[in-house]
């Protein structure tokens, strides 16, 4: 599908935004929901009392607490809404490997919301080390790319002919691409369900799917069945075939760790390899995340659910 564009206008008013917060050195760090709502319960957490407040923390303000191009950048965007007396925002901003990053205010309980978390930051890591030096590309694709840290933190140490990232949601693409445009990296933008538009002879594809099964079906949580891993072994096996000889499929994503420690995730891919002939890395980032889902009923046969790595080369 082409590419979807929100009007001129306010794209400008959010590029505004964030040139005005990098140049006063604005810095965040979001952390996961519950840590937020932690934060924020403390006294003094009700209003907020500065930039960070408001873009981070997303608590309401008051008229005067920002300075007025701020607040008529967020206006002019349409990301303002009342609450009572107060004002709040329907963006965060985030930095992530130097680059900010807009995306949706806590909290992210919308259907279209546009994620960004500790596991966009894990992501990033997983990128940057991955890329190398010297890299150079012809085709990278980031597929379900959301605010754009994959392709970002890809494209800002590898340079790339295209990059193009899709997504099913327009809020997403809208955001990514102001994102890019500010951090002064091309790329293309499309309106797609996994990797059936995305071109062939890819050098680069990126992944970062939903790895959670979620009751409510939240298009940027629920990774399906095999307890969450469906849609990661889906688009494994759809990004085999677009890669060129020597091409690489990087997929962070999540694995339900199952009594007496059996990875089905990685079983399937190491099948899905296998069939294909192509050559399959895989490590665990981190052993324990999202502990709380163990309390659910998808969970009850889970150890634990693992940060994992996987990196599938077509042969040249």
């Amino acid at each position: 599908m082409p590419d979807t564009a929100a009007p001129a206008a306010t794209d400008d008013a959010l590029l505004m935004l964030l040139r005005r917060l990098d140049e006063d050195g604005y810095d965040f760090v979001t952390p996961t929901p519950l840590t937020h709502q932690r934060v924020v319960r403390r006294p003094g957490m009700q209003e907020a009392r500065s930039v960070r407040d408001v873009l981070g923390w997303s608590l309401p303000f008051r008229d005067g607490l920002l300075a007025p191009d701020l607040f008529d950048a967020l206006d002019a965007a349409g990301m303002l809404a009342r609450d009572g007396d107060l004002w709040r925002s329907a963006v965060r901003v985030s930095r992530v490997h130097g680059l900010l990053f807009l995306h949706s205010a806590f909290p992210t309980a919308e259907e279209d919301s546009v994620f960004l978390g500790p596991d966009s930051y894990r992501f990033a890591d997983f990128v940057a080390r991955e890329m190398g030096h010297d890299c150079r590309l012809h085709r990278l694709v980031d597929v379900g790319g959301g605010a754009g840290v994959g392709a970002l933190v890809a494209a800002a140490r590898c340079w790339a002919r295209e990059a193009l990232l899709t997504d099913v949601n327009p809020r997403a693409l809208r955001l990514a691409r102001i994102n890019a445009q500010h951090a002064g990296i091309p790329l293309a933008t499309r309106l797609a369900s996994g990797l059936g538009d995305a071109p062939q002879d890819c050098d680069l594809i990126l992944a970062n799917p939903p790895y959670i099964v979620d009751p409510a079906g939240r298009a940027y949580r629920d990774g399906g069945d095999l307890h969450g891993g469906e849609i990661s072994l889906e688009w494994a096996r759809a990004a085999i075939p677009k890669l060129a000889p020597g091409g690489r499929f990087l997929l962070y994503t999540g694995s339900a760790i199952l009594e007496g420690g059996r990875d089905r995730l990685r079983e399937e891919l190491r099948r899905v390899a296998e069939d294909a002939g192509v050559a399959l890395a895989y490590r665990e980032l981190d052993p324990d995340v999202f502990g709380e889902e163990l309390d659910t009923a998808p969970y009850a046969d889970v150890e634990r659910i693992a940060v994992v790595g996987c990196v599938i080369t077509k042969p040249r």
